[in-house]
């Protein structure tokens, strides 16, 4: 049976991967950008862009929307969007899936994935009487396409239950999951979870932080008389790598580099992790004794904080160590926008200049403050002030 030739229509081909370990192995942009230019010429469609992206599109920032805004432009006369499947347009679900694919349609633009699963066919339910009306009219695989985007969202929530599930109970068992922080580098190696990764000093960067803490613990030099030491044995903060939010194989800047000074110092200096002590959210509020030794022992590491945090162990549980900290002056202490001594602070306005007014408590000549009393609401029609008199 002969059957006329689909008339040719221009498409963009979008193309994403949900990190860059995925653009490399699995579902390489390489093979969907292989299955989706066959898929293109055997419908006799015109793939006049590609666009590609490296990201989770599980997030309310959806990657693809970029793909959408570049379809409906008129001035670039797209026809067709296609992509392998639902979960490479999105993994968040019904309704960023339905979000993306209504802008489509008022712009005559289809969405097309290569399995079929997607549908453009439109059945009006009153053609038989001729009459339409917007409700009489809608596609029978949009259930489908819903539901595979669901799928789609359930299999991102099952992959990182199970990823992110065995990296905490190993973190609280002791082992190290992270980028390794300054002075230390990752090993792998035979445990009796199998083969799990540890931390130990690194060569160049070790000694750096050993001296640190050793110069701290002497009290014979300032804070920035050791940061300037440090600099001299070549410390430099790690280099990050920031990319772009919408694609993760681009990248946008780099930061870090930056030499030692006296409030960074304290910062490294406060680190359990240089004394084989890990306090980080995953170990639930509990530090844990990491299954590899520090960099400085125990008894250094306090000597270096000064009192002002110290690691210790109880006789009772040997194994469990105890990080107590000194609590911060008052003064010294983070304030909160939000203080319930001046509850309208930063919410009413100045009359006069329009700006944010600010709240604070006056201080006597013996240093204490006194807090601001909070009228009650004045009754400005009948004169009354909770229920009194005004005089």
């Amino acid at each position: 049976m002969y059957t006329d030739p689909l008339p040719p229509r221009n498409g963009v081909l979008a193309i994403r991967v949900s990190s860059e370990k995925q653009a490399t192995i699995g579902d390489s942009p390489e093979d969907q950008r292989e299955q989706c230019e066959r898929y293109a010429r055997s419908n006799n469609i015109v793939l006049r862009h590609t666009m590609s992206y490296a990201e989770s599109a599980a997030k309310e920032i959806q990657p693809m929307q970029n793909v959408i805004n570049y379809a409906i432009d008129p001035k670039n006369n797209i026809d067709v969007v296609i992509i392998k499947s639902i979960d490479r347009l999105t993994r968040g679900g019904a309704y960023f899936y339905d979000q993306l694919k209504r802008q489509l349609g008022p712009h005559n633009v289809e969405l097309m994935d290569i399995h079929g699963v997607i549908s453009n066919i439109k059945i009006n339910t009153l053609d038989h009487l001729g009459m339409e009306y917007r409700w009489s009219k809608f596609s029978p695989s949009r259930k489908s396409e819903l539901l595979e985007a669901e799928r789609a969202n359930d299999e991102v929530r099952d992959i990182l239950t199970r990823m992110i599930g065995s990296e905490i109970r190993y973190t609280q068992l002791g082992y190290w999951l992270r980028k390794a922080p300054y002075g230390l580098c990752s090993q792998r190696i035979e445990s009796q979870h199998g083969k799990r990764t540890v931390l130990r000093p690194h060569e160049r960067e070790g000694p750096i932080i050993r001296r640190m803490y050793e110069l701290r613990a002497e009290a014979l030099l300032s804070d920035d008389q050791i940061a300037q030491e440090m600099n001299r044995m070549g410390f430099a903060t790690p280099i990050k790598v920031i990319r772009d939010k919408y694609d993760r194989t681009k990248i946008v800047r780099r930061s870090g580099g930056k030499q030692m000074t006296a409030k960074l110092l304290r910062v490294y200096i406060a680190k359990t992790i240089y004394a084989g002590v890990n306090t980080e959210k995953w170990t639930a509020g509990k530090p844990v004794n990491c299954k590899f030794d520090g960099i400085v022992p125990t008894e250094l590491w306090n000597r270096a904080n000064r009192g002002k945090i110290s690691i210790r162990y109880d006789d009772d549980s040997p194994e469990q160590p105890i990080v107590e900290r000194v609590a911060k002056n008052e003064k010294f202490a983070k304030k909160n926008v939000y203080n319930a001594d001046f509850p309208m602070r930063k919410a009413i306005c100045c009359p006069a200049c329009r700006h944010a007014l600010l709240g604070s408590a006056s201080r006597g000549r013996l240093g204490k403050y006194y807090r601001p009393i909070i009228a009650p609401p004045v009754d400005t029609t009948s004169g009354y002030l909770n229920g009194s008199l005004m005089r």
